[in-house]
């Protein structure tokens, strides 16, 4: 689930298409799909972008002539990890956890050219048409799964990523099985030394669910930050919240600069701040945890 924001980022390599896809004259489209009404809806602005949208929420943005153009603000902070995750252009093995229109599977393969992506995606209906209509482009190695995320993060091996990337939406709702301790020492299971892991959720108000995910990735990982617009962390409005965990020092100093020259201008919290965020939250388990809060009536329009 994104805002979207008119701002083009990123590294600047060629743009590339050599595929085909949907085009703008033939407008937009909408069709069932296991998790609701899917749109693809044409991008007033880029000739070659499509939004999609699940009942309504925005879940992806794709430019098949330019993978590099992050259209949502969450994808750009998540894109901000995908730089500084290694080196510029080494190549990385990601997991993604929900897969949508494969934005940030594709941006990867654009800015680091030879990765080896796995993403999960239990929605293989979506999967048929994203690829049917917006097709990757040739001889990525991104391999897509018609599984749950959980069961997939099950059977990773251990040591075996350099980053995992969560971004599981039921309709605009996060699944409560992919939001525990439980889930989160999976990650880590599967992160090679030096990985990162990364998580997009979605809160609104006091943040509570926020807060909770903050303690819950607390629970597995001694490094954490969270980079969010500074008014949802205030609670004026509904939004993407970002928070990338690991077992050794994040480079906050240039994500907290690289979010705060984005057009959609991002704090990053982390040490003692994020401390006092979370404190009083309790980490959620299994036994506990509950979905992702629902948007508010509106708050796509």
């Amino acid at each position: 689930m994104g805002r979207s924001s008119r701002a083009a980022r990123g590294p600047e390599p060629a743009a590339t298409t050599g595929q085909g896809g949907r085009t703008h004259a033939q407008g937009p489209l909408s069709r069932p799909v296991g998790s609701g009404l899917a749109e693809l809806r044409p991008d007033r602005d880029r000739p070659a972008a499509w939004s999609l949208l699940i009942d309504g929420a925005p879940q992806s943005l794709v430019d098949l002539a330019d993978p590099t153009h992050l259209g949502f603000e969450y994808q750009r902070r998540l894109g901000h990890l995908i730089d500084l995750v290694a080196p510029p252009g080494r190549p990385l093995t990601v997991l993604h956890l929900g897969g949508g229109a494969l934005t940030l599977a594709r941006y990867t393969a654009a800015t680091r050219p030879r990765s080896r992506q796995q993403v999960a995606e239990i929605d293989t209906a979506l999967t048929e048409l994203v690829r049917a209509e917006l097709p990757l482009e040739r001889g990525r190695q991104i391999k897509v799964r018609g599984a749950d995320a959980r069961s997939v993060l099950e059977r990773t091996p251990e040591d075996s990523v350099d980053l995992v990337i969560t971004d599981v939406f039921s309709g605009a709702r996060t699944p409560a099985h992919c939001t525990t301790v439980e889930f989160t020492t999976l990650a880590a299971r599967a992160l090679a030394p030096g990985g990162w892991y990364a998580a997009n959720i979605a809160d609104g108000g006091a943040l509570p669910f926020a807060r909770s995910q903050v303690a819950t990735l607390g629970a597995v990982f001694p490094e954490l930050c969270l980079i969010a617009d500074p008014a949802v962390l205030r609670g004026k409005r509904f939004g993407n919240l970002v928070l990338a965990a690991a077992h050794t020092p994040l480079p906050v100093a240039e994500l907290t600069r690289r979010a705060a020259s984005d057009s959609a201008h991002a704090r990053v919290e982390h040490g003692g701040a994020l401390t006092d965020f979370a404190a009083g939250a309790v980490p959620a388990t299994d036994a506990t945890a509950a979905p992702s809060p629902q948007p508010p009536p509106g708050v796509f329009h």
